[in-house]
């Protein structure tokens, strides 16, 4: 896969991540977010499973031989992180609106570094504390301190971004080591769909009915974000830089806000453009400024 088509995946995996708010806001009017959660993977899941045996059953067992105690870690470890950031996303949509769900997300991306720093000592770039303190502003713009629930929403969008910075460095180290991204996207919805039921079953009243009343939220959650876009984000991530991944994740937020305002029409007011536009800067200034040094320092050799 050339550079250039990597691109194309992960923008393709944004907007589909973007839009995808919708359907996940709209299909908890009769059924709660863990149960949402395992008919949305399970679906991912039956999704992904034929491509991944068309395309890569002669080499599965060969990848996974390559060192099964690593590939078993790293399907543990990204299954349980997406399990929890997508819980606590799904969750936080009950309290706060699409806009500030999808903003608020995006902060993994300054965390990426962050993270990277105290588990594999990477350097971090300066670029990375303004873009923090921009967030941080960014937070009071668009959050409502006088509105309890939505701060409840709000905080549990920014502990999901915790866990989706986990899941794409997961990633990234696994697709280092394997070359069958799209068995292990069909792996992961698994777990995460059979996380979600095992939850599901002790804190929801799980109803066939009403889940069928959320079919189309479900299918195009599940279908493309839970299937065709977690399966894309691997292939995305197999040779494309950080940089301008990390540049084209950021317009989650962006494609949810205009999805939210055109199709349930969710206006934002003032403050709340500023707060999503400083957030935005925020996140393309920690990617952008250690690639500009790069391309200096490459530029006078």
């Amino acid at each position: 896969m050339t550079k250039s088509l990597s691109l194309l995946c992960a923008l393709i995996t944004t907007f589909i991540w973007g839009t995808a708010f919708i359907a996940q806001d709209t299909g908890m009017d009769n059924i709660g977010p863990l149960t949402f959660n395992a008919a949305r993977f399970v679906v991912g899941f039956i999704t992904v499973l034929p491509i991944a045996l068309l395309l890569e059953r002669h080499k599965i067992k060969e990848n996974v031989n390559l060192d099964q105690k690593l590939f078993f870690k790293y399907l543990f470890l990204m299954s349980l992180s997406l399990f929890l950031g997508t819980y606590l996303q799904q969750t936080s949509l009950l309290f706060t609106n699409i806009a500030n769900a999808a903003f608020f997300t995006v902060f993994y991306v300054p965390l990426v570094p962050i993270i990277l720093f105290i588990i594999y000592k990477t350097k971090v770039h300066w670029s990375i504390w303004p873009s923090i303190l921009l967030c941080i502003i960014g937070v009071y713009f668009l959050s409502d301190f006088s509105n309890s629930e939505i701060l409840i929403g709000d905080g549990l969008v920014i502990l999901c971004s915790v866990f989706w910075a986990f899941h794409i460095i997961f990633a990234g180290k696994f697709m280092e080591k394997f070359n069958i991204p799209v068995f292990f996207a069909a792996l992961q919805a698994f777990l995460v769909g059979t996380y979600s039921l095992f939850f599901a079953l002790l804190f929801e009243e799980i109803n066939l009915s009403n889940i069928l009343l959320e079919n189309y939220s479900i299918i195009y959650a599940g279908f493309f974000s839970g299937g065709i876009a977690f399966t894309l984000q691997m292939f995305a991530q197999k040779n494309i830089e950080e940089a301008p991944a990390a540049i084209i994740y950021s317009l989650e937020g962006v494609f949810a806000a205009l999805a939210g305002w055109i199709i349930l029409n969710q206006i934002l007011n003032l403050n709340n453009i500023i707060g999503c536009f400083l957030i935005l800067v925020a996140v393309i200034l920690s990617q952008i400024t250690p690639s500009l040094k790069k391309l200096s320092v490459h530029n006078n050799k």
